[in-house]
């Protein structure tokens, strides 16, 4: 990867910007931004599914700097989420997304005994969500009326690493059992033969039987919800990494193939692959969470491939550099024109998975990663 010079360029405009909003969101967990400011899901919502990256964040600046500011930060994101714990409806198919970027991460960095113990506790939570009767990892729990029994989805492919972990951390194989049972579920199942993805696939909850999928945060069923092709290319590469099942490298790469052949001459990814032609919406989360899924393929093909996989996922990140990311340092956010779901009312603010994977993307890329998956 030459004429990266750019790459180190952002690297210091992230270490600029990031001790400045750092410095003014201590106890905060954010997701989005208000104003220009961070708002705070430790008050509103403490069981909210991206309460990790924040921490992660804080964890890769650490790792990078070894400033103890934001190990403080990530330390109090980690106590805080220790309510979370405690609250069954509040536990789900996220835990990875939860406990990997802080406690893991914690735990790998400093051997940290409380946090193995949260992580552990979060694994096997999550491992008694799976149903043997169809071999997946039940998604979400009940909302009311809706009953979510028979529910699994795409993204949970990037939760099951939890499971790796502590099947590896314990020598207990029954967490990376689980997790391959799903992954081989969710190959089956989710990837279609194009390499696009379903985001979400029923089951019977009794039989195991597939019923149907379901378009979900997409533009509709059978469309290319781009976040869950980007959750599937990357989740499918580390579920090869830590099982070295040759079956789930060959599906990081037909999902990562449909996802490069659909990539837009600006780089710039779209919500749905399959929006209609005149909606310009965008998600930069999908465009930086399939950069970072693109570099971990690159580094398991053969050395003649790997160049397919670095140049598309360099393109992605220097596509969102150049036009998606706020440098102003009154403003919190970095990555900017993320969108939740294609239904949504809002499209296109700020979201603090999107500042996560941009930052994950650019430290593999100058070789500062803190692997937390």
């Amino acid at each position: 990867m030459s004429e990266l010079h750019w790459v180190e360029e952002t690297f210091e405009k992230i270490i600029k910007k990031s001790e400045i909003v750092a410095g003014r969101n201590r106890e905060n967990i954010p997701y989005s931004t208000v104003n220009g400011r961070f708002d705070d899901m430790a008050k509103s919502n403490f069981c909210w599914w991206t309460n990790g990256f924040w921490g992660g964040m804080m964890w890769q600046l650490y790792h990078a700097t070894n400033n103890h500011l934001y190990r403080e930060i990530a330390e109090n994101n980690e106590k805080i989420l220790d309510k979370n714990l405690m609250e069954a409806q509040g536990l789900d198919h996220d835990n990875g997304f939860k406990w990997l970027p802080t406690s893991v991460a914690n735990y790998r960095l400093t051997g940290n005994e409380a946090s193995k113990n949260r992580a552990l506790l979060a694994a096997n939570n999550m491992a008694g969500r799976f149903n043997p009767a169809g071999s997946f990892i039940r998604a979400w729990n009940d909302w009311g009326e809706s009953k979510n029994t028979g529910l699994a989805i795409i993204d949970c492919m990037m939760n099951l690493p939890l499971l790796y972990w502590a099947s590896k951390e314990i020598s207990d194989p029954r967490f990376k059992q689980i997790a391959m049972l799903h992954a081989d579920t969710a190959e089956k199942h989710f990837i279609r033969p194009d390499g696009s993805v379903n985001h979400i696939v029923e089951f019977n909850p009794e039989t195991g039987e597939y019923v149907k999928s379901h378009g979900g945060q997409g533009y509709g069923e059978g469309s290319s919800w781009t976040r869950g092709q980007a959750w599937a290319l990357y989740g499918f590469v580390l579920s090869y990494i830590h099982t070295k099942k040759e079956q789930y490298l060959d599906a990081a790469l037909r999902v990562a193939n449909y996802f490069i052949e659909n990539i837009p001459d600006t780089g710039l990814i779209p919500v749905d692959f399959r929006q209609p032609k005149d909606c310009t919406y965008e998600d930069s989360t999908a465009a930086a969470i399939a950069a970072c899924g693109l570099l971990e393929i690159s580094k398991q093909v053969k050395e003649v491939d790997r160049i397919i996989y670095e140049n598309a996922a360099t393109k992605l990140i220097k596509a969102l550099a150049e036009e998606s990311c706020n440098w102003d340092e009154n403003t919190d956010n970095i990555l900017e024109k993320c969108t939740a779901a294609f239904h949504d009312k809002n499209h296109e603010f700020s979201i603090i998975y999107g500042d996560y994977f941009f930052i994950e993307a650019i430290w593999k890329l100058t070789g500062k990663e803190l692997f937390i998956w």
